[in-house]
């Protein structure tokens, strides 16, 4: 090792312990003086964009949320009865007939509980839940029939409709202080989780086979559980304010949509697969001033699943997380690990991440069937209490690891100015030979409380730059005085 420097390089697993046991050793001597110096920046691979903050003005730029007439159908004048007991369904679904014949406006959801099942949006409205409000969905799956185009996991297919959906619309929005209430549990949606094993093979068997997507019919019969929101090849999208409980699975998942912008949510859900944002194959999304308390990754950027999501080959791109609190989830921000399209060009700034059961700050997962390039990721001004297990991972080995054809990559990581004051280690990352871990630099970052050496398997370049890790139990070099803090 030279002066100032500190390098990993590729670890084979026949010396992979070895280098974990010198690893500990190395972290011990330098802790004690607080600071890991770094490689110099790498270069990015030849061919490769350039990007980094200076991109975010630009994207902003691009972002704009839609804006509507002052126009008002409360859903009362067209039937709706407050009462938590009337299905509201189609008084709720002529009054946004109306607003969008009319040219646009806010379909109004006043206070009280209002029962509904699916809702279906179309251009130029937003559906408004007042402050005092409650969407509350009823928990019968035949209630959302017809069966739509959906996906899955990342996998399209026919399948009942999520609880709300648009498809092919542009300029909606979903809005208020109100509650949107999923109404799921463990004695209807969440049940699926492990009765519907079966069918979640089907359709991986249809994915294999390539079998054409209108022949990928669930709904009445299966047991694919649906998503709570779900905007579906739509653009010009708006999700502010309301609060959002007990969902089936994935809470909010734009997929192939462009200009997304959710701000100021409040997503308090536990279930299995409850993972609070999910922007699928979608570019120019704004995540703000968002609380996320979940049973799953609090966001989670995919874009598509193993050979559909290859076939459709559209990235998510574009995405700016600034301003919002994770608390309990797998990951605060996580790429995967539906991820065989690919996600480039991620900011995240200016967060607070803090639970025991939040399990990672920010996760990478894929395998290679799923593969993918992930490339140009930013984390800057993150504050970490409490994670699981690490504050950074990459998993490639995740459920089917090494066996495929598809060797996923994650490169151009650069997380600065993050500080955590407690994790079990900084760094649990897993790859195999011939995937690409590579050129994941970190800078200005302390982290506190550490109680174990770091887990890196396969792993490329990765770089230190004033840095701080400080362990639970402090050590020090045999032949220095103990330091002082």
């Amino acid at each position: 090792m030279t002066s100032g420097r500190l390098a990993y390089q590729s670890l084979t697993k026949k010396n992979f312990m070895n280098y974990h046991r010198s690893l500990g050793r190395i972290f011990s001597g330098l802790i004690a003086i607080g600071l890991l110096c770094a490689l110099p920046l790498a270069n990015p691979a030849s061919g490769q964009k350039t990007v980094g903050w200076e991109q975010v003005p630009a994207i902003l730029a691009r972002i704009k949320a839609p804006t509507f007439p002052k126009r008002d159908f409360d859903i009362t004048k067209y039937g709706a009865v407050a009462d938590g007991k009337t299905d509201n369904t189609e008084a709720i679904r002529k009054a946004i007939d109306a607003c969008n014949k009319a040219g646009g406006g806010r379909v109004v959801v006043t206070g009280g509980v209002f029962l509904t099942a699916a809702i279906h949006l179309k251009s130029n409205v937003n559906l408004h839940i007042a402050e005092g409000a409650t969407l509350k969905f009823i928990p019968e799956p035949t209630r959302y029939l017809p069966v739509v185009l959906t996906r899955f996991e990342g996998t399209e297919c026919m399948n009942f409709s999520p609880l709300i959906y648009a498809f092919e619309q542009q300029n909606l929005a979903i809005t208020g202080k109100g509650t949107l209430d999923g109404s799921a549990a463990n004695e209807n949606w969440w049940a699926w989780k492990r009765t519907g094993n079966d069918d979640v093979r089907r359709l991986s068997d249809f994915d294999d086979k390539g079998t054409p997507v209108a022949e990928r019919v669930f709904g009445e019969g299966h047991k694919l559980r649906v998503n709570f929101i779900q905007p579906y090849r739509s653009r010009n999208i708006l999700i502010e304010d309301v609060t959002i409980n007990n969902s089936p699975m994935w809470e909010i998942n734009p997929v192939l949509c462009t200009n997304v912008t959710v701000r100021g949510v409040t997503v308090v859900s536990h279930g299995p697969n409850n993972d609070g944002c999910n922007p699928e194959s979608s570019k120019d999304v704004l995540i703000e001033n968002c609380v996320f308390d979940t049973g799953d990754d609090c966001i989670a950027i995919k874009s598509g699943r193993n050979n559909d999501g290859r076939r459709i080959g559209v990235p998510s791109e574009n995405i700016i997380v600034r301003n919002s609190t994770m608390k309990d989830g797998h990951g605060g921000v996580v790429m995967g690990s539906e991820i065989s399209g690919g996600v480039r060009n991620v900011f995240v700034e200016n967060c607070k991440m803090d639970s025991p059961h939040l399990d990672r700050a920010l996760r990478f997962k894929s395998n290679a069937k799923r593969g993918g390039v992930i490339e140009n990721i930013f984390m800057r001004n993150v504050e970490i209490g409490r994670v699981a297990e690490a504050v950074l991972t990459v998993d490639f080995l995740y459920e089917t690891g090494a066996a495929g054809d598809y060797k996923p990559v994650v490169r151009n990581v650069v997380i600065e100015n993050v500080r955590s004051a407690s994790s079990p280690r900084v760094l649990w990352i897993a790859g195999f030979p011939g995937a690409t871990i590579d050129n994941i630099r970190f800078r200005d970052c302390v982290f506190r409380g550490v109680e174990a050496t770091e887990q890196m398997q396969n792993a490329g370049s990765i770089s230190f730059q004033n840095v701080t890790i400080e362990p639970a139990k402090k050590g020090r070099s045999r032949n220095s005085p103990e330091s002082k803090p």
